[in-house]
């Protein structure tokens, strides 16, 4: 089984996010490698809402996360901030109006739109069926491939938006709505296409009707493991969940994990449980989703 860690984001810090993100991957036994050169780290900045609606990676997390890379492995090492464009969302504006245009200069990292940059075609088998992606060379070419990805609950069959669908947006295809009516299916393929080292959820603030404080770092070197966890976290049933279960057929991870750090109930407990209200909006989602025009207007 896998390791998951769960640590609550100390409220006295100088640096919060990177002393959870340390004990987090102590946790775990991950240490960075001093070898690496490459980096990317890929955020979820799915639209162009403010992290503090629970939607986006918090700029800060990103921040420190690359602080500790270069203490751990080298201050020479070469980071990018990656993204890609969407139907609704271009990262040219995201990356500007989230704040990681600021981030990118202070921290001297880059900011890479995937969708601008040199791909190679790659086909990967599932479940009987060839999927043919473009994967970018800036990923194809990294050392060291970070996930910082976020719990939210989207629409069904998929039911949770977490590791494996933070990948989602390394496919640099723009329309990416093209793809939902098998969205199980080929967030498993680009995981299976794109697989990362390291895979960490940035849970500071839990999205729903209301934003709700959580304080919460995860990390895992499995997405399967890590988004089972986190299904849980968000009163979901990872065995309910159709790609999690294809993930694991397909050898992307397992779902069985071992949780070390702070008990998983005592988030659970503070995470928004679905109310009538978002899971009238879920419905509404998914007939949008379902007639191609969910990512259009920002829903996904």
């Amino acid at each position: 089984m896998s390791l998951v860690s769960l640590v609550k984001i100390p409220s006295v810090a100088s640096k919060p996010f990177e002393q959870a993100i340390t004990q987090a991957l102590q946790q775990i036994n991950f240490k960075f490698d001093k070898t690496a050169r490459k980096v990317v780290i890929k955020p979820n900045l799915c639209y162009y809402w403010d992290h503090t609606t629970g939607q986006t990676t918090t700029p800060q997390f990103v921040s420190e996360l690359i602080d500790l890379i270069r203490e751990q492995s080298s201050p020479e090492v070469e980071i990018a901030i990656i993204e890609s464009d969407a139907s609704a969302m271009r990262c040219k504006y995201a990356f500007r109006m989230l704040g990681y245009e600021k981030l990118a200069k202070e921290k001297n990292v880059q900011l890479i739109n995937l969708t601008e940059q040199e791909s190679a075609s790659v086909d990967v088998a599932l479940d009987g069926n060839v999927y043919t992606f473009q994967v970018p060379k800036i990923i194809s070419e990294a050392d060291l491939k970070i996930n910082v990805a976020h719990i939210k609950y989207t629409v069904d069959p998929v039911k949770l938006t977490c590791a494996m669908k933070n990948i989602f947006g390394c496919n640099p295809v723009q329309k990416k709505f093209k793809y939902h009516p098998h969205l199980g299916e080929v967030i498993v393929a680009l995981n299976k296409a794109m697989p990362f080292n390291l895979h960490l959820i940035d849970n500071n603030i839990a999205a729903g009707v209301q934003p709700r404080k959580m304080g919460l770092v995860m990390a895992s070197q499995d997405p399967v493991a890590l988004d089972s966890a986190a299904a849980k976290i968000a009163w979901l049933n990872p065995n309910k969940i159709p790609y999690l279960r294809l993930a694991e057929n397909e050898g992307v991870g397992k779902r069985a994990y071992v949780a070390v750090g702070e008990p998983l109930e005592a988030f659970r407990a503070l995470y928004p449980k679905p109310t009538l209200k978002m899971q009238t909006k879920r419905r509404v989602k998914r007939t949008l989703v379902a007639v191609g025009l969910g990512e259009r207007m920002g829903l996904e």
